[in-house]
């Protein structure tokens, strides 16, 4: 029996997939665990982390079976920095949730010719989400550190490493390194600036073969063919079949993920311009900093479990009795770029209750999502099928709300596990030749019902953003001041 192994490093949990040679699911696996935050700003993870909960979900789900090809995916772009031999020397330092690195980018901003020179040059512009800055980070502030480090991972090439022995990294991951890579490879002038006696990886495509088990683990034997691999949010694009000029796919999860799937590179600050998780393709994608993520902290807030707050948010109806939320909780990815924005909630009285809260945080996220798509168009996207995929689809609420905010239908594939299954599907994919319309063909339609509130609502949100930059600005300034032992 053919049976691909795929597994997924996300930001809240790992998940395992096993999958045999038609798509079909025969069994899958979850292990939770939690982001570290030593400071305002900084979120990381320990590496060890990604291959402990790696060999834990291979001896649950491939221990006693045949395992043809290994897939893995993970969050990203992250910066897990080790020595020469492979030792992390810190923990990983996360994507655009992190926001450490503020300083970092204006300095690489001047030195390389301001934002546009970038922006043209390598597809984004310089943010939270480019791990150009943080290597600089570590570099400036960390130098013990920086002086002994030789080698870049991501949790997909960590696990790719520490399976085959081959450091190698896809070519979409590297292309979020901005301002490192340039359209096609590693930058030769700017990489070196950016991350001096840094051995940057060699590149591959996501689907490509980069290596082999260098020995038995948990059950996969030696020699068993593993992809490269790619972020988790290309490869949830690639389980749903939303890889063609014109597709969106909309990743929910911890946060809210958006891929545009375009004909050929654009550029807008807004946004940011990678290529694809195949050869030839090209993307402009955008994340929130945070949506699952605020609907997990409502549940720890109130003690209640989603079936409740699920059910009380659908009693509220449209506009929540008057809430308006901004979900900025971490800042802010796309389309705003800015760290440090912080969330809002306008419109609270006495009356309101915890379901009115979580309706709120739903039309929070789907009021950013709009948003985001406004940008993808006013940058040159064709947005002419949407996807939807992870696991803020289970329900219904979440993406109907999105869908009569955004007046756009999304298809909801068979299977939306997500990028674990996109990663057996991958390793299906080079080892195989299997087609994704095949394994995972669309299952339901999530058409829109327009309300006028949402149209009122969405320029009320708009607005809700410049009016509170301020005071969210000097409330992210004090925050910082007073972790540092500062003035009160």
């Amino acid at each position: 029996m053919t049976l691909f192994f795929g597994v997924d490093i996300g930001t809240s949990s790992s998940k395992g997939v096993l999958v045999d040679g038609s798509g079909t699911v025969l069994a899958a696996s979850v292990r939770h665990h939690r982001v570290s935050r030593p400071h305002p700003g900084h979120v990381e993870m320990d590496g060890e982390t990604w291959w402990t909960e790696f060999v834990s979900l291979a001896e649950e789900l491939t221990t006693g079976r045949e395992i043809t090809a290994v897939g893995v995916s993970g969050m990203g772009p992250c910066a897990l920095l080790t020595d020469a031999d492979g030792a992390p020397l810190r923990p990983a330092i996360l994507y655009g949730v992190d926001t450490r690195a503020s300083a970092e980018i204006r300095e690489l901003n001047e030195l390389l010719g301001g934002p546009d020179a970038i922006l043209e040059r390598c597809g984004s512009a310089l943010s939270s989400q480019a791990v150009g800055p943080k290597l600089r980070w570590v570099a400036a502030r960390e130098p013990e550190v920086w002086a002994r480090a030789r080698r870049l991972f991501m949790p997909a090439s960590w696990l790719l490493h520490r399976l085959t022995g081959e450091y190698a990294l896809d070519h979409h991951s590297a292309s979020q390194c901005t301002p490192m890579y340039d359209g096609t490879g590693w930058d030769p002038s700017w990489a070196p600036l950016v991350a001096p006696g840094l051995e940057l990886p060699p590149l591959r495509w996501s689907d490509e073969i980069a290596g082999t088990v260098k020995s038995n683990v948990a059950g996969i034997p030696a020699g068993t063919p593993v992809i490269t691999g790619s972020i988790d949010a290309w490869t949830e694009a690639v389980s749903v079949d939303a890889c063609n000029p014109g597709d969106l796919m909309l990743m929910y999860g911890t946060t809210m993920f958006l891929i545009a799937t375009v004909a050929r590179p654009l550029r807008t600050p807004a946004m940011w311009g990678t290529v694809g998780a195949y050869a030839g393709s090209h993307n402009l994608a955008g994340g929130m900093a945070t949506s699952g993520a605020i609907t997990s902290w409502l549940r720890d807030l109130t003690g209640a479990d989603y079936p409740a707050l699920l059910a009380e948010a659908e009693a509220a109806g449209p506009g929540a009795h008057g809430l308006l939320m901004l979900p900025y909780f971490a800042g802010e990815r796309t389309p705003v770029q800015d760290p440090d924005a912080r969330g809002v909630v306008a419109g609270l009285t006495l009356s309101h209750t915890r379901g009115d809260l979580y309706r709120a945080a739903l039309e929070a996220t789907a009021l950013g999502v709009r948003h985001n798509v406004e940008a993808l168009r006013e940058a040159g996207a064709e947005v002419s099928r949407v996807v939807a995929v992870g696991g803020g689809v289970q329900g219904g609420l979440w993406t109907r709300i999105v869908s009569d905010v955004t007046g756009l239908p999304q298809i909801i594939p068979t299977t939306t596990i997500g990028a674990s299954y996109g990663a057996a599907y991958l390793a299906a994919r080079a080892t195989r030749g299997a087609a994704i319309t095949d394994w995972n063909p669309p299952a339901a339609t999530v058409t829109p019902v327009p309300d006028p509130a949402y149209d009122e609502l969405y320029t009320l949100y708009r607005d809700l953003y410049p009016a509170t930059r301020e005071v969210s600005h000097a409330l992210a300034a004090r925050e910082r001041r007073l972790s540092s032992g500062g003035a009160r």
